[in-house]
C-alpha cells in the first residue's frame, strides 16, 4: 500500500469560480502543502471578468469560461440543464479527482451531477477524455458562508448580519459540504462557527469570516483528497 501511495500520480483538482478568486488563491497557495500529492488542473468561471481567472493564469493553471445566458443565446432550444451538462463535460475533459466550487454563483442541477456521478457511455462526448480506469463518482464540494441548515442560498453573510443586529443571533459560521441537488444541503465535510463581536463593523466581520473560509476550504479539500487517494489505491490494488 505504501508503494502505491508514493508512486500515485498527483490527484487532479478542478475549481469552479465566479468572482475575485480569493478562495481559489487559498487553494493555489496550499498546493505544495497538501497531504496528498495534488494540483489544480483547471479553473472554470461562469463570469468572463472574474479576477479569479487572472489568478489562475498567473499561477500557470489552464482556464475556461462558460456563462449561462450567452450559452442559451448561442444554442436555441437548449435549457439550463443542458448548460449544466456542458459545464460537466468541460470539467470531465480535465479528468478531475475532485471538483471544488469556490465562490461559484450558479446552482448546478442534474445535468452536471449526473455526468460526474457515473462513467460515461461509449457514445457520450466525455468518454474520449476519461480513461476507463477513472474512479466514479467524482466528488464535488462547495464552500458556503453559513452553518448547516442556516441561510442556505445567496446573501448568507448579509442575512446572518441582519439577524445579529436584530438580536436573534450571536454566531454564524462557514462550511464545506458535498454538492447535491438541493442548494447548500449536502453532507457537511467541515464546519466552523464564527461568533459575532460587538466592537466589529460589518466590513471587519466579513474580513474575519473570509479568513476562516480560506482555512476551511483548504482543510476540506485536504480531507476529500485523502479519501479520494484511498479509493483510487483500492481500485488499483
Amino acid at each position: 500500500m505504501t508503494d502505491n501511495l508514493e508512486t500515485q500520480s498527483p490527484l487532479r483538482i478542478v475549481v469552479l469560480i465566479s468572482g475575485s478568486g480569493t478562495n481559489l488563491q487559498a487553494l493555489i497557495d496550499a498546493q505544495p502543502s497538501f497531504r496528498t500529492r495534488a494540483s489544480i488542473v483547471l479553473v472554470l468561471s461562469n463570469r468572463k471578468a472574474a479576477y479569479g481567472l487572472t489568478r489562475a493564469k498567473e499561477a500557470g493553471i489552464p482556464t475556461a469560461y462558460l456563462a449561462l445566458q450567452p450559452y442559451l443565446k448561442s444554442n436555441p432550444g437548449k435549457s439550463r440543464d443542458d448548460y449544466d451538462a456542458e459545464v460537466a463535460r468541460m470539467v470531465l475533459k480535465a479528468r478531475p479527482d475532485l471538483v471544488v466550487l469556490a465562490g461559484w454563483m450558479h446552482v448546478l442541477g442534474d445535468g452536471f451531477l449526473d455526468l460526474i456521478s457515473r462513467p460515461p457511455s461509449e457514445t457520450e462526448e466525455s468518454a474520449e477524455s476519461i480513461p476507463t480506469t477513472h474512479v466514479f463518482p467524482i466528488p464535488a464540494i462547495n464552500l458556503h458562508p453559513a452553518l448547516p441548515g442556516a441561510f442556505d442560498g445567496t446573501h448568507a453573510i448579509d442575512r446572518a448580519w441582519e439577524a445579529y443586529k436584530a438580536g436573534t443571533l450571536d454566531h454564524t459560521g462557514v462550511m464545506v459540504h458535498r454538492v447535491v441537488r438541493q442548494v447548500d444541503a449536502g453532507e457537511p465535510i467541515l464546519v466552523r462557527e464564527i461568533p459575532f463581536r460587538e466592537d466589529e463593523t460589518k466590513e471587519q466581520f466579513e474580513e474575519r469570516l473570509h479568513g476562516v473560509e480560506w482555512e476551511v476550504i483548504v482543510e476540506a479539500t485536504n480531507k476529500i483528497l485523502t479519501e479520494r487517494l484511498e479509493q483510487c489505491t483500492v481500485r488499483q490494488s
